[in-house]
This record gives C-alpha cells, sequence and structure tokens, in this order.
C-alpha cells in the first residue's frame, strides 16, 4: 500500500459525512474522538480530521494540528486491516500536540479499528 492521501481517501460530501455521524460508532482516545463507519464496498478507507475553532481560534494552529493528523494517518495506514471504513478523527484538546504524540494516538486508533 502507497503511503499517499489521494482524493479518493479524504472524505467529503454532506451525504457522507451525515451518514458517519449518524451511523457510526464513536469513541475517544487520548487527545481525540473518532467515529468509525463501515461501508459495504471494498473501495479505500476514507477520512476527516476536524479541529474545533472552539479550541483554536488562530487557523494557523487549526491547520498545523490537521496536517499533522493528516501524516500520522498516512503514514501508518496499513495499521487498518479492513478496507470499505470511513473514520473522522475529531482532535479534543485545547494544547497544541507534538507530532510523536499525535503518531503514537493515531496508531493506538487505527489498531483499535
Amino acid at each position: 500500500m502507497p503511503a499517499t492521501l489521494s482524493k479518493e481517501e479524504r472524505l467529503s460530501g454532506k451525504s457522507a459525512i451525515a451518514a458517519l455521524l449518524s451511523g457510526g460508532k464513536w469513541g475517544h482516545f487520548g487527545h481525540f474522538k473518532y467515529c468509525v463507519l463501515k461501508r459495504d464496498d471494498e473501495s479505500p478507507n476514507r477520512i476527516l480530521v476536524s479541529v474545533p475553532k472552539k479550541n483554536f481560534r488562530r487557523a494557523v494552529k487549526r491547520n498545523l494540528l490537521k496536517r499533522r493528523i493528516r501524516e500520522a494517518y498516512r503514514t501508518q495506514k496499513s495499521l487498518m486491516q479492513e478496507k470499505g471504513r470511513d473514520v473522522l478523527f475529531f482532535y479534543n484538546s485545547t494544547q497544541v500536540s507534538e507530532y510523536a504524540a499525535i503518531r503514537v494516538e493515531i496508531a493506538s486508533i487505527l489498531s483499535k479499528i
């Protein structure tokens, strides 16, 4: 599996996001809440990253965290064994974490899923 994050691996569209939020299973680990929904097809896994404006008023910090989360997922996405899953990563802390800490938490979440 190549270590890239293509357009097909990003979750987009109102109906797909609404289906994930309404029918997905929620969990939390460390600084993250996550939601997972298993789809019927065998297409690639898709992710959505959310960092709330309520916790980080400056877009620079929100974008930094989103880049770190996407990079941690991109380098470790092979930990997810099954295909056809939609995943939402919701950063739920008021502190900016280092990349190493985010990477460890994402790895734990991916191995649980």
